[in-house]
């Protein structure tokens, strides 16, 4: 087992981090930029360095700064949380080089995971349902109209770098193809250096379902049941649950094969997902592997009462998985909770939090960095707090969260309470109708 593992990371995840280590007897370092001095995981960490000025690109995104703090620090492993260098390759070969062992996945497996059409590929040749689609890259319009009348309207543009929402378009027929060819291209090589697409069947009234898996360093693996992550604005998930309200026990056993399938056919080390689109007929189709821990790891760990984290470095330390598939018999939900206006398109609220309550009781947990006197920087991603609940049932949980989000308090900025308030009490959201438009028709 590791004796000081860095968490290459900032805010409420790197505090996850620290906590698991800490139970586990490990030492851990803090790496923070000047921006983020004051924030918890710089204070609970048994060390802490700074590694540059607020930018990202020059502190949490800077490799040879976050390798001479491990250096400096004797540090034997790293954990690079979710977003940032987590699913970069580059960082991972250069632990590797370095002799620091990279707590997720190896260079290759990023790499090969990480180029949406080549993962396409190898997913299919796992036996894994796949949308239907172009075979790799398309070479130029042509070829796309050609794949478009096969596979019939509508279809989607999509970067094979692209991430977030960014790179993707639908079109409804050749007018529109032609139109989005060249600014999908354009939008790709601008944000990921990248211009590549290829072209899927557009699903439609698709639930975003994800299944939690883990993989050991001896090729097995083993699933942890589904997430469904279908509340997204802008493809950015505000709401995720398990189990989801659109399974059957059937649907269940067959993506949880699907999701195994898919891990052990790349050999996969670590914990992870593999993230599928599902549609109204609930066939289920391939969309991704997310090579690392995720935000919403939280209400899996809920339902199966078990520290994912601890299951990650543990593997990463050698150990094999108990090879257990698991079914939930719990409801858990999680709310994002951003430091952005409702009332004003999500607008980012960075600034100062005058006063801090956190809800408490039976079956609540809140993962977070924040704090009264806390001043959020403007240069990160908004999420500043999850909110979880379980509980027996799904409406127990969401009437659980209800009271936990009213007592919520977090004042200096404005948040996404109000937002959560509002959809724990809409009806379609409570009957478990919905899909990943839901939010484009909610009103606040």
């Amino acid at each position: 087992m590791f004796k000081k593992i860095l968490i290459a990371n900032r805010g409420e995840i790197a505090l996850r981090v620290i906590r698991t280590c800490k139970e586990m007897g490990i030492a851990t370092v803090a790496v923070y930029s000047t921006a983020d001095r004051d924030s918890l995981h710089v204070r609970f960490a048994d060390e802490a360095v700074c590694i540059g000025p607020p930018p990202s690109k020059e502190s949490y995104l800077k490799i040879p700064n976050i390798i001479a703090a491990a250096e400096i620090t004797n540090a034997d492993a790293i954990h690079p949380g979710y977003g940032f260098l987590s699913e970069n390759a580059t960082f991972s070969k250069v632990c590797k080089e370095n002799g620091i062992k990279f707590i997720g996945a190896s260079p290759e497996m990023i790499d090969a995971m990480g180029d949406k059409a080549s993962a396409k590929q190898t997913m299919k040749d796992a036996g894994v349902p796949t949308i239907p689609g172009s075979d790799g890259l398309l070479e130029d319009l042509k070829e796309a109209r050609t794949i478009a009348k096969k596979i019939k309207y509508p279809v989607m543009l999509k970067a094979t770098a692209g991430g977030g929402g960014k790179g993707m378009r639908v079109c409804k027929d050749e007018t529109e193809l032609d139109d989005a060819w060249e600014k999908v291209r354009r939008e790709a090589g601008a944000a990921f250096g990248n211009d590549g697409i290829y072209m899927e069947k557009f699903v439609e009234e698709p639930r975003h379902i994800e299944i939690q898996i883990a993989g050991d360093q001896y090729g097995k693996a083993c699933h942890l049941s589904e997430r469904d992550c279908s509340i997204q604005r802008r493809h950015q998930k505000l709401v995720e649950e398990t189990p989801s309200p659109f399974m059957t026990d059937e649907l269940r056993e067959q993506m949880g094969q699907a999701a195994i399938k898919a891990a052990e056919a790349v050999r996969y080390e670590g914990v992870g997902t593999v993230e599928f689109l599902v549609d109204k007929n609930r066939d289920f189709y391939f969309m991704e592997m997310n090579t690392r821990i995720q935000v919403e790891h939280t209400i899996t760990e809920e339902v199966i009462n078990y520290d994912l984290v601890k299951e990650q470095i543990k593997l990463a330390a050698g150990e094999p998985i108990s090879g257990r598939n698991y079914y939930p018999k719990m409801h858990s939900i999680q709310c994002r909770i951003n430091a952005e206006d409702p009332f004003k398109g999500f607008t980012p609220c960075p600034g100062k939090i005058t006063a801090y309550h956190s809800p408490g009781g039976h079956g609540v947990r809140v993962d977070t960095h924040a704090y009264a006197g806390y001043v959020i920087p403007p240069h990160y991603d908004s999420m500043i707090s999850k909110l979880i609940t379980v509980a027996q049932t799904r409406e127990e949980a969401i009437t659980k969260m209800q009271r936990a989000l009213d007592e919520y308090i977090i004042e200096g900025i404005k948040t996404t309470i109000p937002f959560h308030q509002r959809l724990m009490r809409d009806e379609k959201f409570r009957s478990g109708n919905f899909n990943t438009k839901f939010l484009e028709t909610f009103e606040m």
